[in-house]
C-alpha cells in the first residue's frame, strides 16, 4: 500500500496525527524551510518519531523525469507521481536580479510557478495539447504543493524569497477544488512557505457554480478568466464546457466574487489567428466586460505539433490591445515564455512519451 505524503497534510492535521503537537511545527520548518530530504535529517527530532515518520509517511511523492531549460530562464519540469502518472509545472522568471554600480544585489528576481492541479483535464480545449490525453485523476493537496516546493528547492531558490503561483498547468483547478483549497491553506502557512492568498491565483474556464463556492471559501486568492472568445459560439468551439457554463453565467459569477478592493479580476484571452484577434472582438470584449474591474491578458496561441491553430501577427496583437486601452481597460500582452522550449501545456509531457516510445530517452 502507497504510503500518504507528509504534504497532504495542514501543520494542524500533523499535530493531531503526531504528539507532542508542538513537534508538528518544527517538522513543517524542516520540510518548507530546510527542504530536507529524508525524515533522517531532521536532527531535532527524536529518533523514534522519526522512525514513525518514515513508517507512515513519504516525504516527497514527486521525481523529475524531465525538464527544459529556456534561454529566457523558464523551465518546463515533467514530475512522475508514485503511480507511475506523470504532470507538468514551469518556473517563471518574471524579472531579472538588480544590480547596484557595487554589484551588489539591488533587487532580487521575481519568480513564478505555474502549476498542474490534475493528470490530464476533463474540460477539453481544443486548442490545448493536455485535452488530447484525457481526465485521469486528481492531484492530492500534497501532490499540488510538493510542485512549488520541488522547483524551490531545484533552483534554490530560498524558502524566504516570495514566489506567485499560478494555477494553471494541466487540469481545471476547480475540477478539484476541495484538494486545491487544502493547498492553497498549506501553502500559506506562515510556518511554511508563507505564500499568502494574494500572491495565488486561480485559473479556470469558467465553471460559475464553482466560482461561487471559491468565493465562499474565502481564501484570499485571486481569479483568472480563461475567457478567450467574446461570444458563445467561438467559445463552444474552443471549450466545450461553455455549453454548460457560457459567458453570461461566468461574468456574473465574477460580479459575485469577493474581490479586494485594490485588485482586478483578470480575463485571460489567448489570441488564435484569423479567431478571435480582430477589431470586432476587441469591441465586443469592451462591452462584455463593461462594469467590472477587469483587467485583460492578452496571450500569444502556443502553436505545438498538430494543432490547427496558428499564432497571431504582433501587429494584430498591438491594435488589439490598444483598442482596449483606449477604450478603458487595462491590458497586457504576455510576453511569450519558454518558446523554444515545449513550453505548451502538455507539450512536455506528450514530447517525453513519445521518446519513451521511440527509446531515445
Amino acid at each position: 500500500m502507497t504510503r500518504q505524503t507528509i504534504l497532504d497534510l495542514t501543520k494542524d492535521e500533523l499535530a493531531e496525527e503526531i504528539r507532542p503537537a508542538f513537534r508538528a511545527k518544527q517538522i513543517f520548518g524542516w520540510i518548507y524551510h530546510n527542504y530536507v530530504d529524508s525524515f533522517e535529517q531532521m536532527q531535532n527530532i527524536p529518533k523514534t518519531m522519526r522512525s514513525e515518520l518514515e513508517t507512515r509517511f513519504t516525504l516527497n511523492p514527486l521525481k523529475i523525469i524531465n525538464k527544459e531549460e529556456s534561454a529566457d530562464g523558464t523551465i518546463k519540469y515533467l514530475f512522475e507521481l508514485p503511480d507511475g502518472k506523470t504532470v507538468e509545472t514551469v518556473w517563471l522568471r518574471m524579472k531579472e536580479t538588480q544590480f547596484n554600480e557595487d554589484g551588489t544585489v539591488a533587487q532580487e528576481s521575481k519568480h513564478t510557478v505555474c502549476v498542474s492541479t490534475q493528470v490530464g483535464c476533463k474540460v477539453g480545449c481544443s486548442f490545448c495539447l493536455t485535452a488530447k490525453g484525457g481526465f485521469t485523476r486528481d492531484l492530492t493537496a500534497g501532490e499540488i504543493v510538493a510542485q512549488v516546493l520541488a522547483v524551490k528547492k531545484d533552483n534554490k531558490h530560498a524558502a524566504n524569497r516570495r514566489v506567485n503561483i499560478v494555477y494553471m498547468g494541466m487540469g481545471e483547478p476547480l475540477d478539484n477544488l476541495d484538494n486545491l483549497a487544502k493547498a492553497v491553506a498549506i501553502l500559506k502557512d506562515e510556518e511554511g512557505l508563507s505564500i499568502s492568498g494574494k500572491r495565488q491565483t486561480v485559473s479556470t474556464s469558467g465553471i460559475s457554480t464553482k466560482i461561487d463556492r471559491l468565493g465562499q471559501m474565502n481564501l484570499g486568492v485571486h481569479i483568472a478568466i480563461s475567457l478567450h472568445a467574446v461570444d458563445d459560439e467561438l467559445r463552444s468551439e474552443l471549450i466545450p464546457m461553455n455549453k454548460a457554463y457560457n459567458i453570461a453565467s461566468i461574468i456574473a459569477a465574477v460580479k459575485r466574487f469577493p474581490i479586494d478592493a485594490r485588485k482586478r479580476v483578470m480575463f485571460e484571452y489567448l489570441v488564435i489567428k484569423g479567431k478571435n484577434d480582430d477589431i470586432t472582438s476587441a469591441k465586443k470584449l469592451v462591452k462584455l466586460l463593461h462594469g467590472i474591474k477587469a483587467k485583460v491578458n492578452l496571450i500569444y496561441f502556443n502553436p505545438y505539433p498538430g494543432s490547427t491553430y496558428q499564432r497571431p501577427e504582433r501587429s494584430d496583437m498591438i491594435n488589439f490591445q490598444q483598442y482596449l486601452i483606449d477604450h478603458g481597460l487595462l491590458c497586457t500582452i504576455r510576453d511569450s515564455k519558454g518558446i523554444d522550449i515545449s513550453a505548451a501545456c502538455g507539450q512536455l509531457k506528450e514530447k517525453t512519451s513519445s521518446d519513451l516510445e521511440k527509446g531515445t530517452i
